[in-house]
């Protein structure tokens, strides 16, 4: 019999974000790199593909979520989804670094298109489910801001392992290696939290219809703008994982081998940072450190805009570092407050549709992301690998420093007309601050 002690405990939990950020940050970080430079994918069918997949994303998301919500087993509404989905998301990121180098751009652009439609989908289904346990196990603003600093501490032993360990991995045992060994850690880290947490609503009445459930949804004002300064931000995330790379090589000019150096000096600095931020929560609300780190955020790119050097670049990580770990720490602390409002209002816990329809919103990001990269190519020559131009440093310095920091002004000025009612009833959420003006 398991101990009380470890069933539902933070760190238990936040083993599913360790088990997810391995894989999901090296696909984020390196398969631009992969197929663009490393195969010569030429740029602009790299940004078709992942256009195409925006698009169906777009209606896979949502569903899955409300099918999430409408779940009803002896286990649970999430852990079956997480159960089955897991090994099949590590089949597919096997398969998407597995192309075959003797493809024609055709081949290889069908490749990538396939193979990231089922892997994305898959990580779809892990991260909404995953998500949506988040504010039924926890309860408090205080409490979920301590499981979110424990989460967010693991994530980014995570993100160091898939961004500035993978190189070293692939650089002696190729890809597809790398990608067999990350996925089997998935496997059985995912499985482990899966096995030891245990939901707390099975008795949880009837969802509500689909049209219902997802009108109510999308009319709820404070979750549309929580979530549309999130998308911009989380654009910022994805351009600087999947941009790293591109900089070290062309901006730095510092070879693979050297490129987990950079990439630890940029995630190395938010570990400390995120027991910052926990003290943030604590004393301003969640709702003003969220907007300050927005701020913080769009400061600490700027460096990325004249560095030289691999020892300037690293003094400039540590400074992204501290901006980044605001934005992981704040935003879930404050959705869970909206979906407890929610919850209050429709009688109904509906996490699942709620962090569906956010992760919709948000992948917004994902094609922002493409539309920038494309974008700076044009601007500054930059196609592929093989073809970079004579000015892809200059590329990649603007993809780095300059977009981030737009997007993030964005972000910053969107937080501002966000508003929660004076005070949450009580029951719904507990030490909840007053609502931030």
């Amino acid at each position: 019999m398991l101990g009380k002690n470890i069933i539902n405990s933070p760190w238990v939990f936040s083993l599913g974000m360790f088990a997810m950020m391995i894989p999901g940050m090296a696909f984020s970080t390196y398969y631009m790199y992969f197929y663009v430079d490393h195969l010569g994918l030429p740029i602009g069918l790299a940004t078709l593909a992942r256009t195409i997949y925006l698009i169906w994303d777009a209606v896979n998301g949502p569903l899955f979520g409300y099918f999430s919500d409408k779940t009803r087993t002896r286990i649970g509404r999430r852990r079956p989804w997480l159960f089955v989905a897991a090994p099949i998301k590590m089949v597919m990121f096997v398969a998407l670094f597995s192309a075959p180098q003797t493809l024609s751009d055709t081949g290889l652009f069908t490749w990538f298109l396939v193979t990231l439609i089922l892997y994305d989908t898959l990580s779809g289904i892990l991260w909404v489910n995953y998500h949506a346990l988040f504010p039924e196990l926890y309860r408090g603003d205080k409490e979920r801001a301590k499981v979110s600093a424990i989460q967010n501490g693991m994530q980014i032993v995570a993100v160091l392992i898939g961004t500035a360990v993978t190189p070293l991995i692939f650089a002696h045992f190729g890809y597809m290696r790398m990608a067999l060994l990350f996925g089997a850690i998935f496997l059985l880290i995912m499985w482990t939290m899966v096995f030891l947490v245990r939901e707390t609503s099975l008795s949880q009445p009837e969802a509500l219809p689909f049209i219902a459930a997802f009108r109510t949804t999308l009319g709820n004002g404070p979750f549309w703008i929580l979530n549309i300064a999130n998308s911009f931000a989380q654009t910022v995330n994805g351009l600087l994982s999947a941009g790293i790379p591109f900089y070290a090589k062309y901006v730095l000019g510092i070879s693979d081998q050297q490129m987990p150096l950079f990439l630890a000096s940029v995630f190395l600095s938010v570990v400390p940072m995120v027991a910052v931020w926990y003290v943030l929560i604590k004393r301003l609300g969640s709702v003003r450190a969220w907007r300050l780190a927005f701020a913080m955020y769009g400061l600490s790119v700027l460096p990325l805009l004249f560095v030289q050097n691999l020892a300037q670049g690293m003094l400039a990580g540590v400074v992204v570092g501290f901006g980044m770990s605001g934005f992981l720490v704040t935003p879930g602390v404050v959705g869970a407050r909206i979906i407890d409002l929610d919850a209050l209002k429709t009688g109904r816990r509906r996490e699942g549709v709620y962090m569906s329809v956010a992760g919709f919103i948000q992948r917004s990001s994902g094609f922002l992301s493409a539309v920038a990269f494309y974008v700076a190519g044009r601007l500054y020559g930059y196609e592929s690998g093989t073809h970079p131009g004579p000015q892809a440093d200059a590329a990649f310095r603007f993809l780095m420093g300059g977009v981030p920091l737009l997007l993030l002004v964005v972000s910053f000025v969107v937080s501002l007309v966000f508003r929660l009612p004076e005070a949450p009833p009580s029951g719904v959420s507990e030490d909840v601050e007053t609502a931030e003006s």
